[in-house]
C-alpha cells in the first residue's frame, strides 16, 4: 500500500485559529461559535467579504500558522503506517505565495516548517520524508501527482477532490468529515475521525510488534 494525504484541514486544523483572529479583526461577534464552513459562510456575508475572507486565509496559512495544530489521531496513524512498512506520501495543493498576503510569506515553505516542528516530516519515529511531500498549484496537478505517486489509498477533507472526474480512478477514497456520510452512489467512503480511517486503510487487522 502507498497511502497519500492531504495537508490542510486533513493532517492541520486551523479552526481554532481562524475563529480567534477572525474576531480580533472584528469580523465576528464575540460570541460566534463555529468551525472553519461556518467562519467562511458568516464572514462572506459582510460587505466586501470574500475579499476579508481571502486575506484572513492568506495570514493564517503564512503568518498564523504556528497557532495550528495536529488533529487527534494523525500522529498514532503515522506510527501504525511506519509499522507496517507503508509510505505515506503527503500530497497538498497550495500555491506557492497567498493572493491577498501583502507579507509575501512563503506558504509551503511555512507548512513544511510547521510538519517539520509537529515531527510529521523530517527524522523521527512517525515523520514522512521531506522528499515525500509534494505541494502543487492546481487541483488538476494535485491529482496528476497522486496518480504519479502510485497512491493506492487517498485521504482528503475536500468532497470536490474527490470526486472529480480526473481523480485517479483506481485509487481508494477516503474522505475525513465529521459531518456528513456518503450517499450510496459517492465514489468515497467517509471516516469521521482517524481512528476510522486506520481502521478503513488497514481492515481492522492487528497491529504488528516492533521488532
Amino acid at each position: 500500500m502507498r497511502v497519500g494525504i492531504d495537508f490542510d484541514n486533513t493532517v492541520i486544523t486551523y479552526d481554532h485559529v481562524f475563529l480567534a483572529v477572525a474576531k480580533e479583526r472584528g469580523l465576528l461577534d464575540a460570541d460566534f461559535c463555529g468551525g472553519k464552513q461556518a467562519i467562511r459562510d458568516a464572514i462572506r456575508l459582510l460587505p466586501d467579504g470574500e475579499m476579508a475572507w481571502q486575506r484572513l486565509q492568506g495570514h493564517i496559512y503564512g503568518q498564523g500558522i504556528d497557532q495550528a495544530s495536529m488533529f487527534d489521531g494523525v500522529d498514532t496513524f503515522l506510527r501504525r503506517c511506519r509499522l507496517e512498512d507503508c509510505p505515506i506520501l503527503i500530497v497538498s495543493h497550495k500555491t506557492e505565495y497567498g493572493h491577498h498576503d501583502p507579507s509575501r510569506i512563503n506558504l509551503r515553505r511555512a507548512a513544511l516548517d510547521w510538519m517539520r516542528a509537529n515531527g510529521i516530516a523530517g527524522s523521527g519515529d512517525y515523520a514522512v520524508p521531506v522528499e515525500s511531500v509534494f505541494f502543487e498549484n492546481t487541483r488538476a496537478d494535485k491529482l496528476a501527482r497522486i496518480a504519479a505517486l502510485g497512491c493506492t489509498h487517498f485521504v482528503d477533507d475536500l468532497e470536490e477532490v474527490l470526486t472529480d472526474p480526473g481523480f485517479p480512478p483506481d485509487v481508494i477514497r477516503i474522505l475525513f468529515s465529521d459531518g456528513q456520510s456518503a450517499a450510496s452512489d459517492q465514489p468515497y467512503t467517509v471516516c469521521p475521525s482517524w481512528r476510522h480511517i486506520e481502521e478503513q486503510v488497514f481492515g481492522g487487522r492487528g497491529r504488528r510488534s516492533v521488532a
